[in-house]
């Protein structure tokens, strides 16, 4: 199982965090998504780039 780290700016609310987990978790391989204000971290058998995309889809960059 492989873990992935993603940081970003620009998350202050709470629904927000909400979005970007429930984002994160329908991307194929996740199987666990922690997620805060400054970043995320992902663990399973996914690729980096689908995770950026599904964060990138709710307008925010990851750094």
């Amino acid at each position: 199982m492989a873990h992935v780290s993603l940081t970003f700016e620009g998350v202050e609310e709470a629904d927000l965090v909400n979005r970007l987990t429930s984002e994160l978790m329908m991307v194929d391989g996740v199987e666990s998504a922690e997620v805060g204000r400054h970043g995320a971290d992902v663990e399973g058998r996914m690729n980096r780039a689908a995770l950026i995309k599904a964060v990138e889809r709710l307008g925010v960059t990851v750094n």
